[in-house]
């Protein structure tokens, strides 16, 4: 338990949203289970049994609240320093469950290097159920906000959440839930009007901060911050087939939730655009691990102070990592300013219902199978051609992935060997691209300006009490001197 018994009950008694998704507490007298924000009756203290994970809720046969919806709570970031390979594991099996990819075990023991029993002993260890119950519980829970969220059909939806057959996702939804998938559709509320997806965070959460980010690298036709609102298009590629969409979404700081509107076209992609949004808005951290470390930053007293630090990433790690390599020793205006005559060349029209949306950032297939010369003519350097080039050639070939499930070391190494792309890129991508919280491009010079140094290795023994979290230190210390001037 990530509390003792009796400080979770405190924290369910006062409705803690701090501690939401933290830990879940299972209700002996209903045989249901709840997030700590749950807004029925608390019940009584010898009626709760509390655990770390939905999946350890699920697997002592409690099944989840149809009111607080266990499903929305934010995860655990699970991206210690170390990145235990359980937590790999778990990072994966999510990543694929949300994708509608088939996983098996053996082989993601092979990607992680260590034979299938000895993964299945660590994450029994590590998670406090076995890798199959994990994988269940995920495709379940997907299930449940599809269900609740969106009008697909019970077979796409079982299709989405990874079952091969709709007899087969009947069953196990009946045996965990004790009622059918077309039941909850029918007691839940009546069906949404568009697809509309709920995800929590833990607050504090600075929304000023994470906005403002996105306002400054915003790309026109392609994203839009407006208000509390972040729309974007959206080009994705599923089992060959290229399917193009808009997303909008918008924080909601009474409820600390996000709410996420997406274009019918998208809909077969819906789990693993879920995941791609909380991993852009970083809705699983969580700050009472990582504001104590941004108080120890170098900055002015209010500015160390401020709360809900997050590390924003991209729904697209090609996207995300072309922008890395244009902003290579260049400012974020002129950064932007080159992706804005990239994605002007070579992005896709597209139709949507808000003006400011009008094309998709170019995909891989078609960067790497331009002319170098056009790229060249955009006014970028012919090196970072080459990068560009490389970079897409890899995603698009499929050799190079990038996402936060995708393993740390090889795909820095990978990135690493292609042409052009140095350390500092390398960890750029691996911060906004991986979401990789102890990321640290020490030669960054927005880095040495604000620590007061040239010396990449004095500023990264300056940077060790950051551990593990100096990637949210870089974003602090960016926001401070982009906002400062």
């Amino acid at each position: 338990m990530v509390l003792n018994t009796a400080a979770a009950y405190l924290a369910l008694k006062a409705r803690d949203a701090r501690f939401d998704g933290r830990f879940f507490v299972g209700v002996t007298s209903t045989g249901v289970y709840c997030r700590p924000v749950c807004r029925v009756r608390t019940p009584r203290a010898e009626n709760c049994r509390f655990f770390d994970t939905r999946a350890q809720a699920e697997a002592a046969a409690f099944r989840p609240c149809m009111k607080c919806r266990p499903e929305i709570a934010p995860g655990l970031s699970q991206m210690d320093s170390s990145r235990r390979l359980a937590d790999w594991a778990a990072l994966a099996i999510e990543h694929a469950v949300h994708a509608a990819e088939p996983i098996g075990l053996p082989a993601l023991a092979l990607r992680l290097g260590v034979t299938d029993r000895h993964l299945r002993r660590i994450f029994q260890a590590a998670h406090g159920v076995a890798p199959k119950a994990y994988l269940t519980t995920q495709r379940l829970l997907l299930a449940k906000q599809l269900l609740t969220d969106t009008r697909q059909p019970v077979t796409q939806v079982a299709l989405a959440s990874g079952f091969d057959s709709l007899r087969r996702f009947n069953a196990a939804f009946a045996e965990r839930y004790r009622f059918s998938p077309t039941q909850l559709r029918r007691e839940g509320a009546a069906k949404p009007a568009a697809m509309a997806l709920r995800l929590a965070y833990r607050p504090p959460y600075d929304v000023e901060a994470v906005l403002g980010s996105f306002a400054r690298r915003e790309v026109r036709g392609i994203e839009q911050v407006q208000g509390l609102t972040l729309r974007c298009t959206v080009g994705w590629v599923q089992r060959g087939q290229l399917m193009q969409g808009w997303l909008s979404s918008t924080f909601v700081p009474a409820r600390h939730e996000v709410h996420v509107q997406v274009s019918d076209s998208l809909a077969p992609v819906l789990g693993a655009l879920m995941q791609r949004v909380r991993q852009a808005l970083d809705l699983d951290a969580d700050p009472a691990l990582i504001d104590p470390v941004m108080a120890l930053l170098p900055l002015p007293l209010p500015l160390r102070m401020r709360a809900g630090t997050r590390l924003p990433g991209m729904l697209d790690g090609f996207e995300c990592a072309v922008r890395v390599i244009l902003g290579q020793q260049v400012t974020v205006k002129a950064a932007r300013t080159l992706v804005q005559r990239l994605a002007d060349r070579f992005g896709t029209p597209i139709q949507t219902p808000y003006p400011a949306l009008t094309m998709v950032f170019p995909s891989a297939q078609s960067i790497a199978a331009a002319d170098p010369e056009v790229i060249g003519k955009l006014g970028i350097l012919r090196q970072r051609v080459r990068a560009l080039q490389a970079l897409a050639s890899a995603v698009a070939q499929g050799t190079l992935v990038l996402h936060r499930g995708a393993p740390l070391q090889p795909t820095l190494d990978a990135l690493r060997a292609l042409p052009g792309i140095g350390d500092w890129t390398a960890q750029v991508i691996a911060m906004r691209a991986l979401a990789w919280p102890d990321a640290w491009p020490a030669s960054d010079i927005g880095l040495m300006n604000a620590l007061g140094s040239r010396d990449t290795r004095h500023i990264t023994a300056l940077a060790e009490p950051w551990r593990p979290w100096r990637a949210y230190a870089v974003m602090r210390l960016w926001h401070h001197l982009e906002t400062s001037t």
